[in-house]
């Protein structure tokens, strides 16, 4: 029997004088086509990312322009982490409406719009003249950046070949980095300004990728698995014929795997948002194992302090001893550069090395640095340079460990986990439970740095850490390689997500086949 569903193990090789005719009748060099088709998956990968540029910078630059803002607007310690940390909380409503979203109106257009709902809200924070139209402004951007990330890694793990879906799915997180530190390059550069007009320069810098994204509609196409859950075949060959690296004979078994996940559904009935949420709320064993995996990673990549770090680091430093504003944002910029390098060293690495020991490596990694930068910010106060020094190598040491982990692969797995008819919606729910960890931490920071000092604070978000290494190590899988439907059927199986090998699901999925045929 032939097997179908193995989207990694279609590599045909010796084709490259292999014609493969298109639904319009145009041939196509199958050898030659592999780079276009690589380069254009990576052109959709790239601009699918876009948006969370825009939850990057939003990051990055608050840390700074808060600064200003205080002095401006004479904001109190209360609005400022109400402020910073309500954008958090409030994305969660756009998280829960994008599922939905994208479900009826498709995977592209919720990018758009989550663009367009963000580039309002921040053009009326920079023109606010009063901490309420500040909120107003904020609520916005934060609905906007909720329907951005949680749509971006579905898309580019839908459009993705199995190959290649761990890199290109860590993309949002690369932008995100990126995002953020151009926000600290963005506070460095337009500090000088008068107070007034610096952190509204910073805040209107921030509607610019909004334009790229306007000119990624031109370019992207639909998932091909939207189109199929739309019953539009036709359409979602035409997409998989130019995103396949495997020519025609590769298109047909990924477009033969996406028909049977559709077809799971019972039809369009299935996809229902009431049907759907009772089949999350109310989840089979396999999907329970999905979601503790999928959800609770996110939560995990929060709940240690991340967030706390990249909006508060001008506040740490200013604990440790420097004073000057240029000095504590040309720091952040140091900050960024460490993020960023390591984010790319993570693309190169998840698909060679694999998802869990990157996880294993970041989780450890972290809970060390925390467990330094704790320590070290818990000892007397000192302006010297060394100790200074130590709290910036500790502060970059966490965010690098971070970057090369639990960062990406945070939304590699909530994206890859989910079988076709739930991963809309429970990607969603992921995003949401990220979102508010997020928005808990920011909104909390100094408030419990006041009760128990930074350093405390630090200490805790380490023993946290420490106990997502455990959570790794139970509830979550390695998915390297496998196609999205063998995923679906590593968790379907009683042995447990996390033990289910790549051969337990080529027999469950040649299994359902016999059952299908």
């Amino acid at each position: 029997m032939r097997k179908m569903g193995l989207e990694e193990k279609a590599i045909h090789k010796g084709n490259n004088e292999r014609y493969a005719e298109t639904t319009n009748g145009v041939s196509h060099p199958e050898g030659k086509g592999n780079r276009p088709n690589n380069k254009y998956v990576l052109a959709c990968a790239i601009f699918a990312s876009l948006n969370c540029v825009l939850l990057g910078y939003d990051v990055g630059v608050m840390s700074g322009a808060i600064i200003f803002m205080q002095e401006d607007l004479q904001l109190t310690e209360v609005q400022e982490e109400v402020f910073v940390g309500i954008l958090s909380i409030v994305s969660l409503l756009g998280s829960l409406a994008g599922g939905k979203t994208s479900d009826a109106i498709g995977r592209r257009w919720t990018m758009a719009f989550a663009a367009m709902v963000f580039q309002s809200g921040a053009a009326i924070m920079a023109i606010a003249n009063s901490f309420r139209i500040l909120m107003f402004g904020r609520f916005l951007a934060g609905i906007g950046i909720g329907f951005g990330v949680m749509i971006a890694p579905v898309y580019i793990a839908e459009i993705s070949p199995a190959i290649a879906r761990g890199t290109l799915t860590s993309f949002p997180e690369i932008f995100t980095n990126l995002g953020i530190l151009l926000g600290y390059v963005s506070n460095y550069v337009f500090s000088g300004l008068p107070p007034h007009i610096s952190w509204r320069v910073m805040l209107a810098v921030g509607i610019t990728p909004s334009v790229f994204i306007g000119f990624a509609l031109c370019i992207i196409p639909e998932s091909p698995r939207w189109l199929v859950m739309k019953n539009r075949i036709d359409e979602a060959r035409l997409v998989l014929l130019k995103t396949n690296e495997n020519g025609r004979n590769g298109v047909e078994e990924r477009l033969a795997d996406i028909q049977r996940a559709a077809a799971d559904c019972a039809g369009g009935d299935k996809y229902q948002g009431k049907d759907v949420w009772g089949e999350l709320l109310s989840p089979s064993p396999g999907v329970l194992r999905m979601l503790i995996a999928g959800c609770g990673i996110q939560v995990f990549q929060q709940i240690t302090g991340i967030d706390a770090t990249v909006y508060y680091c001008p506040t740490i430093f200013k604990d440790a001893g420097m004073r000057s504003n240029s000095h504590l944002l040309a720091a952040t910029v140091a900050v960024g550069f460490t993020k960023t390098i390591f984010i790319l060293i993570a693309i190169m690495l998840i698909d060679k090395v694999g998802r869990k020991p990157l996880l294993y490596m970041s989780t450890i990694g972290m809970t060390v640095s925390l467990l330094a930068l704790g320590i070290t910010l818990s000892l007397p106060s000192s302006s010297s340079s060394s100790h200074v020094n130590l709290v910036i190598l500790f502060v970059c040491s966490n965010v690098a460990f971070f970057s090369i982990g639990i960062g990406p692969i945070c939304w590699v797995l909530s994206s890859e986990i989910f079988p076709l008819r739930l991963r809309a919606q429970a990607s969603a729910l992921g995003a949401v439970g990220s979102r508010v960890s997020s928005g808990v931490v920011a909104m909390s920071f100094l408030s419990m740095s006041r009760a128990i000092t930074v350093g405390g604070t630090f200490l805790f978000f380490a023993a946290v850490s420490a106990v997502s290494v455990a959570f790794v190590h139970k509830c979550c899988p390695e998915t390297k390689g496998k196609s999205l439907e063998e995923i679906e059927m590593m968790f379907q199986n009683d042995n447990g997500g996390g033990r289910v090998h790549v051969e337990d699901a080529e027999l469950l999925l040649m299994q359902r086949q016999e059952s299908v045929y």
